[in-house]
C-alpha cells in the first residue's frame, strides 16, 4: 500500500494563508497587553510589562455587558429569521424553476448581489425612519432582506441536489407541502443552515454601517458602534481598543467552533444516508 504523497506547494500556500490570520491576531493580542508608552517601534515586540487593566478599561468604557447583549439579541434574531425565511423562499424557487415567474424571481434576487449598499444607504435610512423601523426589529429585518440574494443562491443549489423521490414518497404518505419542507427538506439543509448561520452571525455581530445609519436610540448601540469611544481627535487608546476587539471576538470564535462541528456532522449524516 503506497503512502500518501505530500503536496508541498499546497502546504506552503496554506502556511502563507495561515500567516495572514496569525500575524494580525498576534499583533492584536500583543497590543492589548501593552501600555501606551510601549507602542513605539514596529508594534510586534512583546510587552515589557503586561497590563491586564486594558481589558477592565475596555469593559467599562464600552459598557460591555449591555452592548454585548444588544449585539447578541440582534444577531440571534437575524440568524433565526434568516434561516427560517430564506430557506423557504429558496425551496419554493428551486422546485419551480421550470416556471418562468420563479426563474425571473431567482435572477432578480441574485442580481441584488451586484448592488453596493452605500448606493442605497440613504434611501433605506430615510424609509426605515418613516416606517418607524429605526430600531433593533427593523435592523433584523434588513439583515434578513440583504442576505436573501446570496442565501438563495447557495440554498437553491443545495436543494437541487436533494432527490425529489424523498418528497414524492412523503406526499404519497399524505404529507402537505409544509410537511414536506419541515420534515424532509429542512433537516437535510443542516450543512447549509450552518454555513448561512455562520455568515449571518459574523455579519450581524461585526457590522458597523447598518447599525450606524438605522438605530436612532443610543441605548441599543452595538459593540462595533461603542468601540468608537476609543478614538478621539488627537489620540487613540490602542491598548484598550484592541482589548475590546479581542473581547468582542471571543463569542464569535465559540459560535464558529460549535457550528463547524455541526457542518461536519451534517455532511457525515448525509454521506451515510
Amino acid at each position: 500500500m503506497k503512502a500518501a504523497r505530500t503536496n508541498w506547494w499546497l502546504t506552503a500556500l496554506l502556511a502563507v494563508l495561515a500567516l495572514t490570520i496569525l500575524i494580525p491576531l498576534y499583533f492584536a493580542i500583543v497590543t492589548a497587553l501593552k501600555t501606551t508608552d510601549q507602542l513605539g517601534g514596529t508594534g510586534f515586540g512583546l510587552p515589557d510589562r503586561v497590563r491586564w487593566e486594558n481589558f477592565a478599561d475596555a469593559w467599562r468604557l464600552t459598557n460591555f455587558p449591555k452592548t454585548a447583549l444588544n449585539s447578541a439579541l440582534i444577531t440571534v434574531g437575524a440568524v433565526v429569521l434568516t434561516l427560517l425565511t430564506n430557506s423557504m423562499v429558496a425551496y419554493a424557487i428551486a422546485r419551480n424553476m421550470h416556471r418562468r415567474l420563479f426563474r425571473i424571481l431567482f435572477y432578480y434576487f441574485v442580481s441584488a448581489l451586484f448592488v453596493p449598499f452605500p448606493i442605497i444607504m440613504l434611501p433605506v435610512a430615510k424609509l426605515t425612519a418613516l416606517l418607524r423601523l429605526d430600531n433593533p426589529g427593523g435592523l433584523i429585518l434588513l439583515y434578513v432582506v440583504y442576505g436573501l440574494a446570496f442565501n438563495i443562491f447557495i440554498f437553491t443549489a443545495y436543494i437541487n441536489s436533494i432527490p425529489r423521490e424523498l418528497e414524492e414518497a412523503a406526499v404519497t404518505d399524505g404529507a402537505s407541502t409544509w410537511g414536506v419542507f419541515w420534515r424532509i427538506i429542512f433537516p437535510l439543509l443542516a450543512p447549509m443552515n450552518a454555513t448561512v448561520g455562520i455568515l449571518t452571525c459574523l455579519w450581524a455581530w461585526n457590522d458597523f454601517l447598518l447599525p450606524l445609519v438605522i438605530l436612532s436610540d443610543p441605548g441599543w448601540a452595538t459593540l462595533p458602534l461603542v468601540q468608537y469611544v476609543f478614538q478621539s481627535q488627537f489620540q487613540t487608546n490602542y491598548p484598550a481598543a484592541f482589548a475590546s476587539y479581542l473581547m468582542a471576538m471571543a463569542p464569535m470564535l465559540i459560535v464558529y467552533l460549535f457550528a463547524q462541528r455541526w457542518v461536519i456532522s451534517g455532511v457525515t449524516r448525509g454521506a451515510i444516508k
